[in-house]
């Protein structure tokens, strides 16, 4: 499927499944070189599409790109081929749905793969993330659990469904539990998300950083008065998008976090349980483990185990393969997240950073997230990634890439040992750019940063 939110991409989601067909969802914020790995990896014969939507979007390169590897069909051509008895024999249907679709119960397992969803591809080539039909299940009850959501909720699902939290917590969760909801097609409409959100009482959504600083940037005060739930996920939420919120709105941000690998919530602040700066406790029915990685002190790298850890991966060098998650300290089953993570005494979780992210700089292990989350405090309204390189003297160097023009090391200087950091955490270069590359999800593409622009330097 390379479709954007809509009532037509959500029905085919279901129909696909009930016919016994396994629907990948294919990123079409991805370039082409990532779209024909997906397509290998996961041995894609068929695209969806519509006609609209490619034009729309502007994405005929990569429409070309997928049919020279696959046979593209379009979903106009599929509405013109239905015939009228076909559409009053399935409105009559619908009257007995529960029991029309009992045949099909027992063709299909609950560990059948439900979905087939691709990683962001921040750190390489995306990989295909199979998930079952438990998966997607266990994880909406795991949410269930922790929040009060009921039938009277409005959910706004702007996130793409190609995106875990989009399909997950956005479109299955609230059909499965009873829950309105509405598709819009695009998170980056910052002026009309929030007059969205005014017009249909929205009461839940589900967000990252970078989107909510944007809408907070641009709504009205009373834009957000009827939103009960604000979730951040996907990238760190930074301070003063937080304060933003509440000063401007009186919201408080709920912070959470996940993978696609985990269906994809894992954790989660609530109304009842809240730390600021963690991500919050764990959704019922997990396991973890923190494994020892040298050089760090507080914390280790998450492992989790689970009824939404996924059936496996589809790797590039096995193509149509799925490879069951499994780690060498904790055996089969247990997925290693790479993310550096400290849990405190009541439970909370802080996200320290990605093992793949920490730069060794003068002996010490440095996150790259923590330094670009104190650059964020320095120059908040402003996007910033760090990079590391190599350092014929201490081994790494880290450089600043910040949409900032008055970025300064002077100011940085100032700011980092005001918070009681090393040296060794400023960057050693500052270099100003128009505009970061963005992910569909509001992530920075460290790909694209590293390939195009640290390797032009």
């Amino acid at each position: 499927m390379f479709l954007p939110n809509t009532v037509i991409a959500t029905v085919m989601v279901y129909a696909l499944s009930f016919s016994g067909r396994c629907p990948a969802m294919l990123n079409y914020g991805a370039g082409k070189k990532a779209l024909l790995s997906s397509i290998t990896n996961a041995n894609i014969q068929y695209v969806y599409t519509s006609r609209a939507f490619i034009k729309e979007a502007g994405l005929e390169e990569q429409l070309q790109a997928m049919s020279e590897h696959t046979q593209v069909r379009y979903v106009e051509d599929m509405a013109a081929q239905l015939s009228l008895g076909s559409k009053i024999s399935s409105y009559f249907i619908s009257f007995f749905a529960g029991s029309y679709y009992k045949k099909f119960e027992q063709s299909i397992s609950a560990d059948d793969t439900a979905v087939i969803l691709f990683t962001s591809g921040s750190e390489g080539l995306p990989k295909g993330v199979a998930l079952s039909h438990r998966n997607l299940l266990a994880n909406c009850w795991q949410v269930i659990c922790i929040l009060d959501f009921s039938h009277k909720d409005v959910l706004l699902n702007f996130l793409p469904i190609f995106h875990s939290f989009g399909l997950t917590a956005g479109t299955i969760l609230p059909l499965e539990h009873g829950i309105r909801f509405l598709q819009y097609p695009s998170p980056l409409h910052y002026k009309i998300i929030p007059e969205l959100v005014y017009e249909t009482d929205t009461t839940v959504i589900f967000a990252t950083n970078t989107f909510l600083n944007g809408y907070g940037q641009q709504a009205h005060p009373y834009d957000f008065h009827t939103l009960r739930y604000v979730f951040a996920g996907a990238e760190s939420l930074q301070e003063s998008t937080e304060n933003l919120w509440l000063e401007k709105f009186g919201i408080r941000i709920l912070q959470g976090y996940g993978a696609t690998e985990t269906s994809p919530v894992l954790a989660a602040n609530t109304m009842l349980t809240y730390k600021r700066g963690a991500v919050g406790h764990l959704v019922p029915g997990m396991e973890y483990r923190l494994i020892d990685v040298p050089g760090i002190n507080n914390g280790g790298q998450l492992q989790v185990k689970g009824a939404n850890v996924m059936k496996g991966y589809l790797l590039a060098d096995r193509p149509g393969e799925i490879v069951p998650p499994s780690t060498p300290e904790s055996g089969a089953g247990w997925y290693d997240t790479g993310d550096i993570v400290d849990i405190d005494e009541d439970g909370y979780l802080f996200i320290r950073g990605r093992a793949k992210r920490f730069a060794k700089i003068g002996g010490e292990m440095i996150s790259l997230v923590a330094v670009e989350n104190m650059v964020a405090k320095t120059w908040p309204d402003y996007l910033h990634a760090v990079i590391s390189m190599a350092d014929e003297s201490k081994g790494e160097q880290l450089i600043l890439f910040t949409e900032f023009s008055q970025a300064d090391r002077k100011s940085l200087i100032a700011q980092f040992r005001q918070e009681g950091l090393s040296d060794l955490h400023i960057p050693k270069k500052i270099k100003l750019i128009e505009q970061l590359p963005l992910l569909p999800s509001g992530k920075i593409d460290y790909v694209v940063l590293q390939e195009e622009i640290v390797s032009a330097l």
